[in-house]
Parts: structure tokens; C-alpha cells; sequence
């Protein structure tokens, strides 16, 4: 039993040792705590300021889609004009085609 005794006691003098709070008043305990409270704090700001380039990336990648859809439907109107005097030219043509049919079917 002297020996458990021992073995107790060392273990009880050697935890007590390591609680021992500094000149400041602060043990290893809240130090450790205070690490983890500013490796939580650092972790969160990171994480905060990605999440803002994530979402003003998001935005950018929005707004040029957009502007993109935009130019589309643009061209696409473009487009739509340009066969419609076309398609006018070519009826015209094909009308002043027929006139000409009929000058000579008539002589």
C-alpha cells in the first residue's frame, strides 16, 4: 500500500505542478484555451474572406452571363432584321423577274 501511496502522491504533486498559473495569473489551461480561442478566430476570418471572393466571383460570373445573354439576343435580332430585308430583296427580285416574264410573254 506504501507504494500505490507514493505512486499517488507523485501523480497528484505532478498535476498540481503543471496547473501552476504564471506572474500573470494565468495557468496552461486557459493558455491552451486562448491558443484555440485565436486559431478558431484566424480559421473563421479565412473562412469569412473566402466566402466573400467565392461570392463576388459568383457575381462576376452572373453579371458577365447576363451581359453574354444579352449580346445574344442582340445579335440574334440583328440577325433576324438582316433576313427580313433579305427576304424583302429576294421578293423583290423575283417580283421584277416575273414583270419581265410577263414584257415577254406579252411581245
Amino acid at each position: 500500500m506504501k507504494i500505490t501511496s507514493l505512486i499517488g502522491c507523485a501523480m497528484m504533486l505532478a498535476a498540481l505542478a503543471g496547473c501552476q498559473k504564471d506572474e500573470q495569473g494565468v495557468g496552461p489551461a486557459q493558455k491552451a484555451g486562448a491558443k484555440l480561442d485565436q486559431a478558431g478566430d484566424t480559421v473563421g476570418a479565412n473562412l469569412k474572406a473566402n466566402v466573400d471572393k467565392a461570392e463576388e466571383a459568383s457575381k462576376k460570373i452572373t453579371d458577365a452571363a447576363k451581359a453574354t445573354g444579352d449580346q445574344i439576343e442582340e445579335a440574334t435580332v440583328d440577325a433576324s432584321k438582316g433576313l427580313d430585308r433579305a427576304t424583302e430583296n429576294v421578293g423583290k427580285k423575283v417580283e421584277q423577274a416575273g414583270e419581265k416574264i410577263q414584257e415577254s410573254a406579252r411581245k
